[in-house]
């Protein structure tokens, strides 16, 4: 699954910088022939641009969110619940006083 997912990207990333490279010859093209003056088509880039930015942030959360669905339905824990269940095993260890950095507590667990 992770094959299809990183050729997905590659082609994504493939057509965007293709798709910039077009676009930016256009804009070239359009201040030649005096269509457009410098300034607009610095304007004209530099909202292209920043488009892509917050689509590229859209689909960073789009994919943390994908990861988490593929992660949960795998079985797999997060970063986030891995770190909730730390903190819970630190909360108990407490309350019992022991620590699991203490040598010889695997030894207490084992023998119960």
């Amino acid at each position: 699954m992770s094959e299809y997912l990183r050729k997905g990207f590659l082609l994504g990333l493939g057509a965007a910088v293709s798709g910039k490279e077009k676009f930016e010859q256009k804009v070239k093209e359009l201040v030649e022939k005096n269509e457009l003056t410098q300034e607009q088509a610095k304007t004209v880039l530099d909202n292209f641009i920043e488009k892509g930015s917050s689509k590229k942030g859209e689909w960073d959360e789009r994919s943390k969110e994908k990861k988490k669905v593929l992660a949960k339905e795998s079985g797999l824990a997060t970063a986030d619940e891995m770190d909730e269940l730390r903190a819970r095993v630190l909360v108990l260890e407490e309350k019992l006083g022991v620590s699991s950095k203490d040598e010889g507590i695997e030894e207490e667990i084992v023998e119960d």
